[in-house]
């Protein structure tokens, strides 16, 4: 993570901040969410020679998922509540095939950019988790439990 601030300190971004040893990072830019994805990962190519998609919510967009919270009435353990941030809309018939994959009582909601997604019997065995781990969703997917999304909500507060 020390590297990783430093190549995106280097890169002109400020206040860059991670959280744990996750890849989740927290900085300011005035540049649009898309370009700031693309800036991060070009540089970390260029720096760490890691070809990796970057997924990026502005702190407002992050608080927008949070404030949402379509399954906070029955995901009563974060660490099993699910949130998959997209880089674009998810293509009907993937959505679709993904709510065919949901079996009681996992819970899936498809809102725009992000799925929420509610294990309560945990991912190792489920097979709409095994799809959103994929890389069968058509858009770049990074996953995110409800402890570290909140987290992350914190930690833009922050900067």
């Amino acid at each position: 993570m020390p590297e990783l601030r430093a190549v995106l300190t280097d890169a002109g971004f400020e206040d860059v901040r991670t959280y744990l040893q996750s890849g989740n990072v927290a900085l300011t830019s005035n540049s649009r969410p898309e370009v700031v994805a693309q800036a991060c990962e070009r540089h970390i190519t260029d720096a760490l020679g890691v070809d990796i998609a970057v997924v990026v919510r502005s702190r407002d967009e992050l608080a927008r998922v949070v404030r949402k919270n379509p399954l906070g009435k029955v995901a009563t353990d974060p660490k099993r509540y699910q949130v998959s941030f997209l880089s674009g809309t998810l293509d009907s018939g993937v959505a679709r095939k993904l709510r065919d994959l949901v079996v009681e009582p996992e819970q899936l909601v498809v809102s725009g950019r992000e799925i929420y997604a509610w294990h309560p019997a945990g991912v190792a065995r489920s097979k709409l988790w095994a799809q959103l781990a994929g890389r069968g969703l058509g858009v770049a997917a990074t996953a995110r439990n409800w402890t570290t999304v909140t987290s992350l909500l914190a930690l833009a507060d922050d900067v």
